[in-house]
């Protein structure tokens, strides 16, 4: 080994060639070179040597001194662990451990340390033994005899490869992790993910290996290959669930290295005849979701040496990053396939409806033709006794017509509610009923009473609108019903104002007051409150009616209006009786209301919060605000839950003026 006795120095002094120390110090260390006393101070040579010695076999990091001739001349334990190669076989010799790619910039950074003597932190790569390249970082330096001549090279090389692999695997993890996000379409997704693998696994082939579970079988779903017609046939093969590396790894649930490939049982050689691919080597490591395995990821052909644990642990980080998003990407699909074959249905049902639609009015007005030429030859007949079933086939030839028009209002996307068919479907209730009496029994009598029993109920049809002012209607029948509920203990406050006059039949505008204050009273237990409000604003008058009881669920509020539907199932409670608590539901009520609101021009709209206390759809209120045990206080009770109903009517003048349909209220 060479005298060492000043290579260690960190910052020569660069006014002179020499880096010796200057012996004649003998303090702890010499403050011009930062050397410890420890090394110089004895006067013994071959005792500084082994100090020396000594110290750079406790080095951590690689060392390696060089001879003018590039040769070896000392390597340190650290160097022979790291790079494989051992100072007694190439003491003498230069070690061939420098790519052929970086001759030129080695010889150029050996150039450069000449001239500036000493050199920190430059990064290169260096082969060990076995062939593998590791990223390095060096700290070099030259020293020199006693004479001041340089003798040669001292050159540490601290091994960076493991931490820039992490460095490039986070970066990519980052990349990927995102990108799932950036890529709508799954294909787009997992060839940007393949693609990096590619490159940060520096292998030939990265392969998406997913699972058919319909035709049990695997196929390719993404792959990055050198080869790219490789890369098309990949994404065409298909094999048995069952079989191959794919197969193993799927039936354990664990990742697989196969280092020879060809000669593994595994094998699949026919897939490389079908792709025209080559593989040498293969690691597979299984996608699970937290219910199932969906594929596997695969990588073929690492560039360099064998695939080990590390990429192991990176290829099923990956994997566990993308196999949520896989198969939400996957039903993703299937949503937008089966959403565009239900469109492809509707827009058939549409253009059949529309035709039907269109050919059904020449039959009609045909019918309504002859229904006319067949009464005035019955009349000049002296038959009079046809008039009525004439009349009735004509109503309902007219509704059949009505009922096209609507239909291509639903086709052409315009404002339509089920309100205006439901009413067309009571008139045809009515004289379904009334056929069905005059062919039992016959009597006129009867029929009449039954049309009037069903106008009772809902109104007829195109009763007289009268100017009525809303503040005074409503006071008058409170008044009237007041005895329906005196004797339930209740609290009735009244808010109502002064407010404009509107136009709608007085038996309408009494059903639908009488209505709300009822659903009021049975939906509301006693000791608790019921409020009936009228105020005015701009163009409007609105009733409200608002109530302290159980309230309707979210999912009841969803369906009350658009069907016959009581909010609660009547039978839980033991009263039938109109005004009692749990008479009866909100749902015909409502629905009526809203028959009412077509005819009539009005709105009505509920707002309603189920009391916290009844967590549940079916459960029961006790009925009475001092037997429930879920509250200290009565006025608890009004605070836990409760509806108000508001039915908007245009004022008359606002009516008048033909602009409430588009009009919009500020109260």
């Amino acid at each position: 080994m060479p005298k060492l006795s000043v290579f260690l120095i960190p910052k020569p002094d660069m006014k002179s060639k020499s880096h010796r120390v200057d012996r004649s110090r003998t303090d702890a260390s010499n403050p011009a070179t930062g050397v410890p006393e420890y090394f110089t101070a004895s006067a013994d040579p071959e005792l500084r040597q082994d100090r020396y010695r000594a110290f750079l076999e406790f080095l951590p990091d690689p060392v390696f001194v060089f001879n003018l001739d590039n040769t070896v001349s000392y390597l340190n334990p650290a160097f022979e662990q790291v790079f494989g190669w051992t100072l007694k076989e190439w003491k003498g010799k230069q070690i061939p451990f420098i790519p052929k790619a970086l001759e030129k910039d080695v010889r150029a950074g050996v150039q450069r340390l000449f001239r500036e003597k000493v050199l920190h932190g430059f990064e290169t790569q260096r082969l060990t033994r076995d062939g593998r390249l590791l990223d390095v970082l060096i700290d070099a330096a030259v020293f020199y005899d006693e004479n001041d001549q340089a003798v040669g090279k001292v050159v540490t090389y601290r091994d960076i490869t493991r931490q820039k692999r992490m460095d490039r695997s986070s970066q990519a993890l980052f990349r990927i992790a995102k990108a799932l996000y950036q890529f709508r379409g799954l294909d787009k997704r997992l060839d940007f993910i393949t693609r990096e693998l590619q490159k940060l696994m520096a292998v030939g082939g990265a392969l998406v290996i997913l699972i058919d579970e319909e035709a049990k079988e695997l196929f390719f779903r993404a792959a990055a290959y050198d080869d790219t017609e490789a890369e098309r046939r990949y994404k065409e093969t298909r094999y048995p669930l069952n079989e191959g590396v794919a197969g193993e790894v799927l039936r354990t649930g664990k990742p697989m290295i196969v280092p020879d490939y060809y000669n593994s049982p595994y094998s699949l050689e026919k897939i490389d005849r079908r792709t025209g691919s080559k593989t040498s080597n293969m690691l597979q490591v299984p996608m699970m979701t937290e219910k199932r395995m969906i594929g596997t990821l695969c990588v073929v052909n690492k560039r360099e040496g064998d695939f080990d644990q590390t990429d192991v642990n990176l290829l099923s980080t990956v994997a566990s990053i993308v196999a949520l998003p896989i198969v939400n990407a996957r039903i993703n699909e299937q949503l937008e396939k089966s959403y565009a074959a239900v469109k492809s249905l509707n827009r058939a049902k549409d253009r059949v409806i529309h035709h039907l639609s269109h050919e059904l009015k020449t039959p009609v007005a045909v019918l309504d033709a002859s229904l006319n030429l067949l009464g005035k030859k019955l009349r000049k007949a002296g038959e009079t006794g046809g008039d009525r079933i004439l009349e009735r086939a004509r109503r309902n030839l007219h509704r059949i017509l009505d009922m096209q028009y609507e239909i291509q209002d639903i086709l052409r996307d315009q404002n339509y509610t089920s309100y205006r068919l439901l009413n067309k479907l009571l008139d045809a209730c009515t004289d379904e009923i009334e056929m069905l009496v005059a062919q039992n029994i016959g009597e006129e009598a009867m029929l009449d009473r039954i049309r009037h029993s069903i106008k009772e109920i809902f109104g007829p049809e195109n009763a007289l609108s009268v100017t009525v002012r809303l503040d005074r209607f409503v006071m008058k029948k409170l008044g009237e019903i007041r005895s329906y509920f005196a004797h339930r203990n209740c609290r009735l406050v009244e808010e109502i104002l002064e407010v404009a006059s509107i136009r709608i039949p007085e038996d309408v505008l009494d059903k639908v007051i009488e209505g709300l204050v009822r659903n009021a009273f049975e939906n509301t237990p006693n000791g608790g409150e019921i409020v009936v409000a009228v105020s005015g604003g701009k163009g409007c008058v609105s009733l409200t009616v608002s109530d302290s009881g159980v309230g309707i669920t979210d999912e009841n509020q969803r369906l009350i209006f658009e069907n016959y539907f009581t909010s609660y199932e009547t039978m839980q409670y033991s009263s039938g009786q109109p005004f009692e608590f749990g008479a009866g539901g909100k749902g015909f009520d409502l629905l009526r209301m809203k028959i009412f609101s077509e005819r009539y021009h009005f709105d009505i709209g509920m707002v309603s919060q189920r009391c916290r206390h009844l967590s549940k759809t079916d459960s029961i209120c006790p009925g009475d605000v001092t037997t429930c045990g879920h509250i200290n206080d009565p006025s608890d009770c009004s605070e836990s839950g409760g509806t108000a109903v508001t039915v908007t009517f245009p004022t008359a003048e606002r009516l008048d003026s033909g602009d409430w349909e588009n009009g919009v209220c500020i109260l």
